[in-house]
């Protein structure tokens, strides 16, 4: 999670805080409600966490013969509990094996994808995480070089060479937040801004990766991708 704060001009002692987060801001406690979040907080909650299982779906779709999907979260993470329990009933629901490990520096990465490889998964859930975002190329690589079918959180994941990547538009999250900001400066309360949510999410594929892989993906997934990196 992000946070910036700013002062309200026209209140004396009065800090306002605006929240960028892919967090439930609900459930991690930052807010009562998204549309009256009573306080002197507000933002945008980009709510990438709670998008696993679609994601845990797609993955799934894509790669339909795998018994064993694995995941990968990282502990410190605010939303990481919720994270773990939707991939968790995902598998359930989708009748697979789900092999869950945890990761929050790059060296828990490579003991996470030893791991994997011994357990023998056949696909891979990165988990939405600001630090997995950075390692994005390093996990790209990983799945591609063990010809994983993986999915991530945001669209430069495919873009480096990732199979999959499924979440909102943060560009256009980050310019609603700066929005929001010029309201706060010119006077607005926060608590009389509901936390804004994305309204559209895309879907990118990298049939590079695919092919890599040797991974046919079929016609009728392609068509509701909003990207294709060929």
């Amino acid at each position: 999670m992000s946070m910036a704060r700013t002062s309200g001009s026209n209140t004396a002692g009065r800090k306002d805080i605006m929240i960028g987060t892919a967090a439930d801001p609900v459930k991690t406690g930052l807010v009562t409600s998204l549309n009256r979040p009573e306080a002197n907080l507000t933002g945008i909650s980009m709510i990438g966490s709670a998008l696993e299982s679609k994601r845990f779906e797609l993955l799934h779709e894509v790669a339909p013969q795998a018994a064993i999907i694995g995941a990968l979260i990282n502990p410190n993470y605010p939303a990481a509990k919720t994270q773990i329990q939707e991939v968790q009933e995902a598998a359930a629901r989708l009748g697979v094996q789900l092999a869950l490990r945890e990761a929050g520096t790059e060296a828990e990465v490579d003991t996470a994808f030893a791991a994997f490889v011994e357990q023998k998964i056949e696909a891979l859930l990165i988990g939405n995480d600001p630090f997995f975002g950075s390692q994005r190329e390093k996990l790209a690589a990983l799945a591609v070089r063990l010809k994983l079918p993986a999915i991530s959180f945001r669209r430069e994941f495919a873009e480096v060479g990732g199979l999959l990547s499924y979440g909102p538009l943060f560009a256009d999250g980050y310019r609603e937040a700066g929005i929001y900001a010029g309201k706060i400066l010119k006077g607005t309360r926060p608590a009389d801004l509901p936390v804004m949510q994305p309204t559209k999410f895309e879907l990118v594929v990298n049939l590079k990766a695919a092919k890599a892989m040797g991974l046919t993906v079929s016609e009728s997934f392609l068509l509701r991708a909003d990207e294709i990196i060929e």
